[in-house]
């Protein structure tokens, strides 16, 4: 089986063109289980499924590590775009069936690509909820409908605070019953006129991860929606380095995300794991 391993500021795939191995797509979830376990086998935050589309380039079916379904992934989509360029799928501009939408891109330069992820079909700034022992200020945001639900939590010191202690509060708050779909949960922290420091911790990966695409999206629809930030190249900072976003408000919510930042093709070869012929 051909695979390509992938990067967006860190937040990692494992990518398999489905259009060549034509693979059922009831062995998914169980792929992703195995191939994004870290030491078992090439380890992963996430599976992409490349398969022919009928209105676009290419249809992304995303898998999170754990292997449940995702509706789309923003780091995920970018690489998505650099691998259509790179294989002649597509040219400067990409067109990306997901499951959440269609998703559009543009080759900024070798490694920089940019995308216009799904307007928010909700956004709540009022929340306030009870986890993990304290009361939680938050906003709630689906990207995209179906959308990816995001809780985006203004966060104090955030990048000295001990992260075991954050981990709890993130669990807490991602299974939390105001959640109907559980969420993602990004802590964010204004650190300049336009920077954000930002972690999110991801559902189906259930860990923080290096940097999140949608996360980023919906911080910055939040921080706009507010007046936090301008909503014009906006530096959000992730442990996998940095990402920037343009935001347009509108009333009472926000259009027109679009995420750039680096990809990075990591390896192309062949999966040989021994345990997937038990598939």
């Amino acid at each position: 089986m051909k695979f390509w391993k992938m990067n967006g500021a860190g937040n990692d795939f494992i990518l398999i063109d489905n259009r060549m191995e034509k693979l059922p797509s009831a062995c998914f979830p169980a792929l992703a289980r195995r191939l994004c376990e870290r030491r078992l086998s090439l380890g992963a935050d996430g599976l992409m499924v490349v398969e022919d589309s009928e209105s676009a380039d290419l249809k992304m079916l995303f898998f999170n590590s754990d292997g449940s379904i995702g509706e789309m992934c923003g780091n995920g989509a970018r690489c998505i775009c650099r691998f259509a360029w790179e294989t002649g799928l597509a040219g400067p501009v990409q067109r990306i069936e997901t499951t959440a939408g269609p998703v559009s891109g543009t080759r900024i330069s070798e490694r920089m690509y940019r995308i216009r992820l799904n307007d928010p079909s909700l956004i709540r700034t009022d929340l306030i909820l009870q986890a993990a022992g304290r009361r939680v200020p938050c906003s709630y945001v689906v990207l995209g409908d179906p959308g990816i639900p995001h809780a985006v939590v203004p966060f104090e010191d955030l990048a000295a605070y001990p992260e075991d202690s954050l981990r709890e509060l993130a669990r807490a708050l991602r299974f939390h019953e105001a959640f109907p779909k559980g969420a993602n949960v990004n802590f964010v922290e204004l650190t300049g006129p336009d920077e954000v420091f930002l972690k999110t911790y991801e559902r189906g990966v259930e860990d923080f991860t290096y940097a999140c695409g949608t996360g980023t999206g919906s911080s910055a629809a939040v921080l706009t929606l507010l007046g936090q930030i301008s909503g014009q190249n906006v530096r959000f900072t992730m442990r996998g380095g940095d990402l920037y976003m343009d935001a347009v408000r509108e009333g009472d919510t926000v259009r027109d995300l679009y995420l750039t930042g680096p990809t990075n093709i990591v390896a192309r070869g062949e999966i040989t794991d021994d345990e997937l012929k038990r598939f």
